[in-house]
């Protein structure tokens, strides 16, 4: 099994207990994260890595929003609470890494918790740059490597059996990749000693 299809399997098997197993981390480490970035989307919307929907209901009115999860688990969760909430959502199965979407169909990418999962995140990087608009807006929401060296000490211990178990790295930094990759960071935080990081970045117009 590749390790795209072992992470799918993964997510998979995780999907049931999901919501109520990351709510204590989200409540702890991410705070208003998910308000902050589903509050900057505007337009034509991609959520990339949408699991079960935990953004649904936060963003503005107007959008016209898609989802991609690589789990059809999770996507199944999604639809059940986008029907609860009355949204009208179109989601997709599909894989970060190869997006099937046409270049620059997206005034907003949205990514939350996601890209720490994903195999190849520079690979997932280039593809919600590729699908996103020229002057469109990049929103990331992950844990991220951290400023604190003691921090960082844990987060290495821990990597190889977060690695192991659903596909999570924790000594990523997004933000170097969609630097990289040529978008201007214009909004950016890290908190708990820098372990979570939110950012707004902008394709050149």
């Amino acid at each position: 099994m590749d390790e795209t299809a072992r992470v799918r399997a993964a997510w998979d098997r995780a999907a049931p207990g999901y919501d109520r197993a990351i709510a204590w981390f989200e409540r702890s480490f991410v705070g208003d994260g998910r308000d902050w970035i589903a509050g900057r989307a505007q337009g034509e919307v991609l959520e990339v890595g949408i699991g079960t929907g935990r953004n649904l209901g936060r963003y503005p009115p107007g959008v016209a929003l898609t989802g991609v999860d690589l789990s059809p688990a999770m996507l199944g969760l999604a639809r059940d609470r986008a029907a609860g909430l009355g949204l009208d959502v179109r989601l997709v199965e599909g894989d970060a890494q190869a997006l099937d979407l046409p270049d620059g169909a997206f005034d907003t990418v949205v990514a939350t918790l996601a890209l720490c999962a994903v195999p190849d995140d520079r690979r997932a990087v280039a593809e919600l740059v590729r699908v996103l608009r020229p002057g469109g807006r990049l929103l990331l929401l992950d844990h991220v490597v951290a400023t604190s060296r003691a921090a960082r000490l844990v987060q290495r211990a821990l990597d190889p059996l977060a690695r192991r178990l659903d596909g999570a790295h924790l000594l990523r930094r997004p933000r170097t990749l969609v630097e990289a990759a040529g978008l201007a960071v214009e909004e950016a935080e890290r908190t708990k000693l820098g372990v979570i990081e939110r950012l707004s970045a902008r394709r050149p117009a």
